[in-house]
């Protein structure tokens, strides 16, 4: 205890009487000021036997608002029941919220246990204790108990069991909830208890059910509103959580920060700069931008929407709580363009000499950014923090790497790491299997393939495009077409464009162009740029020039702006010893101003 709390409970204790001692310690515990609450308490009245039972469900709450007067709780549950003060439900009730604070759910229900009454406080308490020390399936079955014996719910506490619902996935409970808030009319509808609702419906059944609950809460506030934009991103219709953001604002209801956080993800996913800055402004000119979690949000906003990288780092200066989550946005931002690699590698270094630990999101960013730079000095740097850092255990690392070491030319390295993986999943194998392929091992890619599905993993469209473009880049025609027609009579799996066009192109370089010609024609959607590219350039390959060029017109007028598919069709002309046209496609890519962006090769050799 303090010198100058000491002199103030010393005051208190030779001046006033006891009344006066009990209505001061009541004020205290009202106004949060719990620590001087005990001290009073512990000085003047707990060793007192005229100690009144009124007192103590104050004294109870202002114990369980503290870390240091636990033993304090539990000393005056002793004193209760030794002197038969257990029957009275405002002190039982306290008790169980004590508990519950404590993390001590056991002693909170054997108290509920043996309540010998039990009001609505009591099936509140326990049930949240439930709730929030994480026994969730304890939580909805003492819930149904407390309605089967005739206990209203509050507002408040169908909010908890309804995100309990959520997290145990028990669409079932929530719609039973949501009938009786309907039907029985005891029940008190809240714009609290609305809001869950629709927070259940998002997460649990969908949009429509949502949206109908939403539409018809008599009141709504930002939160209301908030929890609508957030389930609309998390399902990703963006258009429509902008046009909820809008109309929030025509219904007069204020954005609070959440509210502004929640809508960025849709200005960068829609591209929408300009909406962007106008939130960034409002948040501006209400003091919202000091938010770390805001600043995350805007800076990824402006990377989505490809804003300068500059605009980003000012933003990032201006940040007055530079905390993990924003200095990981700042570094995923840089480390998605080559040109800015190395700075996203100076900012980690930065971020260490300030102080933040990174997290495991942090690091897969800067591998990215070693990946990007095909430098794997930086990446075996980058490897030795994660395996110092405990995090080489984490799956999508631990793929991440694997990539890395690929990328840079260092398939043995990629092996060992999947090696050393406690687990592995899809993506672990299929990183290993391109990595395989990229490096002209067509055997042990598919050697890996069929290990991996006689591991039990299932295959899926990702495993299989590693596979069948390892075959593609080998010449392993064969083997290619089994595995597609094999996928393809899988009526649970799903051939997506990325398929096609790979086993197209697997078509068209073995020179079965008029089967390739088949499959396109029989896709169940459209073909994309990529596919008509292959079939073109698999006809060049095999001297039908004169279908390379149709389709090589064919491609420039769907893609009128890519300078890749002229440049494809002047070397059909090329091809042909057809040099007027060659200067038509110079000429009219002059014209449209197009430039032809020109490969290189990069390595960086191992010290």
């Amino acid at each position: 205890m303090g010198k100058k709390t000491t002199r103030f409970i010393s005051t208190l204790s030779s001046s006033l009487s006891f009344p006066e001692v009990y209505n001061t310690i009541k004020q205290l515990i009202l106004k949060g000021k719990y620590d001087k609450a005990l001290e009073l308490y512990t000085a003047k009245v707990h060793s007192h036997a005229s100690t009144t039972t009124f007192l103590l469900p104050s004294i109870i709450k202002a114990c369980a608002h503290t870390e240091t007067h636990q033993l304090l709780g539990h000393q005056l549950h002793c004193y209760v029941i030794r002197n038969g003060y257990s029957s009275e439900p405002a002190i039982s009730n306290s008790f169980i919220s004590m508990y519950a604070k404590f993390s001590e759910t056991k002693a909170a229900y054997q108290l509920f246990d043996k309540m010998p009454q039990r009001d609505t406080i009591s099936w509140n308490s326990m049930i949240n204790c439930f709730y929030l020390n994480g026994y969730l399936l304890e939580s909805l079955e003492l819930f149904k108990d407390m309605y089967i014996q005739g206990f209203v719910p509050k507002p408040e506490l169908i909010a908890s069991v309804l995100s309990a619902c959520v997290q145990t996935k028990n669409s079932r409970l929530g719609r039973a909830i949501h009938t009786l808030t309907t039907v029985d009319e005891r029940i008190e509808i809240s714009i609290f208890s609305a809001t869950a609702l629709v927070d259940f419906y998002w997460k649990c059944c969908g949009p429509d059910l949502a949206f109908r609950v939403f539409q018809r809460m008599e009141v709504k506030n930002e939160v209301s509103w908030t929890t609508m934009i957030s389930g609309c991103i998390g399902v990703e219709l963006y258009d429509k959580a902008i046009e909820l953001f809008r109309v929030m604002q025509v219904e007069n209801v204020k954005p609070n920060r959440v509210t502004l956080t929640s809508i960025l993800p849709a200005c960068g996913q829609l591209g929408a700069l300009k909406y962007g800055k106008e939130i960034h402004g409002y948040t501006f000119r209400h003091g919202f931008d000091s938010d770390s979690k805001f600043s995350s949000a805007i800076v990824h906003m402006y990377s989505e929407c490809g804003e300068a990288l500059q605009a980003i780092k000012n933003v990032f200066d201006r940040s007055t709580k530079k905390d993990v989550v924003m200095w990981t946005a700042i570094i995923t931002c840089y480390s998605r363009n080559k040109s800015s690699c190395q700075e996203a590698i100076r900012l980690f270094n930065e971020m260490q000499l300030s102080g933040i630990q990174p997290s495991d999101v942090t690091l897969l960013a800067l591998i990215s950014a070693c990946t990007n730079l095909l430098s794997v000095r930086h990446g075996r740097g980058m490897h030795g923090y994660v395996f110092r850092s405990g995090l080489s255990s984490h799956l999508f690392i631990g793929n991440s790497l694997i990539n890395m070491y690929s990328k840079c030319g260092f398939l043995n390295d990629s092996a060992q790491v999947f090696q050393e993986m406690a687990i592995r999943d899809s993506a672990s194998w299929s990183a290993l299997i391109s990595a395989n392929g990229s490096h002209g091992s067509g055997d042990k890619a598919l050697e890996l393939f069929h290990e991996m599905k006689s591991s039990g993993i299932k295959t899926d469209s990702i495993a299989l495009l590693a596979v069948l473009s390892a075959c593609n880049h080998c010449g392993f025609f064969e083997e290619g077409k089994k595995l597609f027609d094999e996928a393809s009579k899988d009526k649970s799996f799903s051939i997506t464009v990325e398929l096609y066009a790979c086993y197209i192109d697997l078509l068209g370089r073995a020179g079965k162009l008029e089967d390739a010609s088949e499959v396109i024609s029989r896709m169940p959607m459209k073909p994309s740029d990529r596919t008509w590219s292959s079939l073109i350039s698999s006809c060049k390959l095999h001297g039908r020039l004169e279908v390379a060029e149709r389709l090589a017109h064919r491609l420039t007028k769907s893609e009128p702006e890519n300078a890749a598919n002229y440049a494809l069709l002047s070397l059909v002309y090329a091809e042909s010893e057809n040099w007027p046209g060659v200067e038509d496609v110079r000429r009219d890519m002059k014209e449209r101003k197009l430039r032809k962006s020109y490969g290189f090769s990069r390595i960086e050799l191992d010290d």
